[in-house]
């Protein structure tokens, strides 16, 4: 089944749009529309068919459009005769010597006379079944496919009417209808939109990794919380309202326009982005390759946690909560929580591992001037994986009024997902940046570290099924894998529950968690993200572990080479051009997922600065 993707405004999107290949994209000719089309088409692969839509609209005024914009085919959605549609077949009357194809739309609601058909059975080439609404197209709402079960004709069709990301599953239930048979096209529109005619990329790749069952492995999650094995939702019975109401809101209210506009808003005018990829160019010089670095150390807070803080607590004030809780390991979750807590006027309470606060204090001056409570984790480690523990128990505690804003791809389902999809900002950016830079949208390599994972789940999003782009995740070794003082969960971990989720974790063989070990605080975690496990265990990603030393090294060595200051959780990704070779032409994008002026006095104390 083909893919028409409709309602196509503006030149940045449209070419966004192209890069996932659909079989056809809609161009609207009709003033009467907030899509209305007026500018220029950019250049598109010429596998992709251009269809202008038309709504009544003279025979010449058509005619003028096709060849002005090099139109394959035209989409009537009006009252269009028979006659008009057999004029429009005339190749004559086209600059372009290949017949045009000519659609024509019909309107249903409750029910449909398919006698209707019989005139334009020899006029145009395929049908357009949409939902009867008060204007022509994109209204959002889905008419009763059962009714095309009584299809009499046998020319292809497209089905169109409210078909977004929550219709997967009844799209495959229609493929086994007897209506199936001569579908041809799915038509989409206004549920892949942020505003009218600015498509979501993100959701429309998610639609179509979802809707076609590729031969190659699904690395996003599925409707039960799983990537692959990993996943699911392992919690209280006590917790079990709190994440019930979450996993059957979550997709409904990321998905409103509302909710959408002031999402991108804040992120472009509170956090600063777009955030830039920045070419490295002495960095380059001296690994023999071309590295970029995606500077989320320049976000508001310092680091790519605002990204998800900002999705979570407009969720949150959607779900009506009053309290917001998080834990945090380096301090940057807690500090970007407590920021849009601040900004949003609710109350902040953060847990950090004793061990943290004394690593981390300017973070936790920072969360304290911005209104949040520090408490800290005395039991165990004291560190990440017990500050969640403790960020739990409260939830138990207070389950009816309390958001728990969990900071990384980690936690019972929706969370991976959720905190994933907000993340997503990170890798959609890439591909736009990196076209401008480099003329494609892939790099031959994305690199990010692992803790939990949230910065490394945006930074994979849109290309976990590019197959041509390699995927590196860079664990803390801390003293070296076997030294018994690490956090290498891909070389150590096993399969296990932590934290609300099944995954690969760091644990005795009774089932006894390992306690981690990292200089770096953010990457002081046990486990990893459910998604991260699927891509560790299937092969996708390579895993590479990085010590302490190397990675200190490292990020002296961004100091001297660019005059950037990373973050420790950084600087264990950019150790990795010690250990491996690229080829002189390889494009490699490492996430700069945090500034170090949180890490300064780590680095004193190590180079005695």
């Amino acid at each position: 089944m083909k893919l028409k993707i409709c309602g196509m405004k503006y030149q940045d999107n449209i070419e966004h749009v192209a890069s996932l290949q659909p079989d056809y994209l809609g161009f609207i000719f009709y003033e009467d529309t907030p899509r209305h089309f007026d500018t220029k088409i950019p250049e598109i692969s010429n596998t992709i068919k251009k269809v202008g839509v038309f709504v009544n609209e003279e025979i010449s005024t058509v005619i003028e459009k096709v060849n002005e914009f090099n139109l394959q085919a035209i989409q009537l959605h009006g009252e269009e005769s028979p006659y008009y549609c057999s004029i429009l077949r005339s190749t004559e009357l086209f600059s372009d010597p290949e017949p045009i194809e000519i659609i024509k739309v019909f309107s249903i609601k409750d029910e449909f006379n398919f006698a209707a058909l019989d005139p334009y059975e020899n006029t145009c080439d395929y049908y357009l079944f949409d939902t009867k609404g008060k204007l022509p197209g994109g209204n959002g709402y889905r008419f009763d496919w059962s009714l095309l079960n009584n299809y009499p004709s046998t020319k292809p069709f497209f089905l169109s009417g409210g078909i977004g990301l929550d219709q997967v599953d009844d799209i495959k239930k229609f493929k086994e209808s007897e209506a199936y048979k001569y579908c041809y096209a799915l038509d989409v529109n206004s549920k892949f939109e942020k505003e009218p005619g600015l498509k979501n990329i993100s959701i429309l790749r998610e639609f179509i990794n979802k809707l076609n069952d590729k031969k190659t492995m699904n690395y996003n999650v599925d409707e039960k919380g799983y990537y692959g094995e990993f996943g699911g939702a392992f919690i209280p019975e006590m917790l079990y309202p709190n994440v019930e109401e979450l996993r059957q809101n979550y997709l409904k209210v990321m998905a409103e326009p509302d909710f959408q506009k002031e999402f991108n808003q804040l992120l472009k005018d509170y956090v600063g982005r777009p955030s830039p990829l920045y070419f490295a160019k002495r960095l380059s010089e001296k690994y023999n390759a071309k590295i970029y670095l995606k500077r989320e150390d320049l976000n508001h807070t310092g680091a790519h946690k605002i990204n998800n803080t900002i999705g979570q607590i407009l969720m949150a004030k959607r779900l009506g909560k009053k309290r917001i809780i998080a834990e945090t390991g380096a301090g940057q979750h807690g500090v970007a929580t407590a920021t849009v807590c601040a900004l949003m006027g609710l109350e902040c309470i953060v847990y950090m591992g004793e061990i943290d606060i004394a690593r981390q204090a300017p973070n936790v001056a920072r969360m304290k001037m911005l209104g949040a409570k520090v408490i800290p984790a005395l039991s165990g480690s004291r560190t990440l994986k017990d500050a969640t523990n403790e960020a739990i128990r409260d939830w138990i505690n207070n389950p009816v009024n309390t958001h728990y804003i969990i900071g990384s791809a980690i936690g019972p389902h929706p969370y991976p997902d959720m905190v994933t999809k907000f993340q997503s900002v990170v890798s959609e950016e890439i591909k736009w940046q990196l076209k401008e830079q480099e003329g494609r949208e892939n790099p031959d390599y994305v690199v990010a570290c692992i803790g939990g994972g949230s910065n490394a789940a945006g930074t994979y999003y849109h290309y976990l099924h590019e197959p041509d782009v390699g995927i590196i995740a860079v664990e803390a070794a801390g003293l070296g894998v076997d030294s018994g003082e690490s956090a290498a969960t891909s070389v150590l971990g096993k399969e296990g529950i932590i934290h609300g989720c099944k995954t690969l974790l760091m644990q005795t063989k009774d089932g006894q968690i390992t306690e981690p070990y990292s200089i770096s605080a953010g990457l002081d975690y046990p486990g990893v993200g459910p998604m991260h496990a699927h891509l560790c265990k299937t092969g996708r990603a390579e895993f590479m572990s990085i010590t302490d030393s190397e990675a200190m090294n490292a990020g002296l060595e961004l100091c001297k080479l660019e005059g950037i200051i990373p973050a420790i959780e950084s600087s264990h990704a950019l150790a990795i051009f010690e250990q491996k070779t690229f080829k002189p032409d390889d494009v490699v994008v490492v996430s700069l997922s945090g500034r170090g002026d949180k890490d300064l006095e780590n680095y004193i104390d190590y180079f005695k600065i």
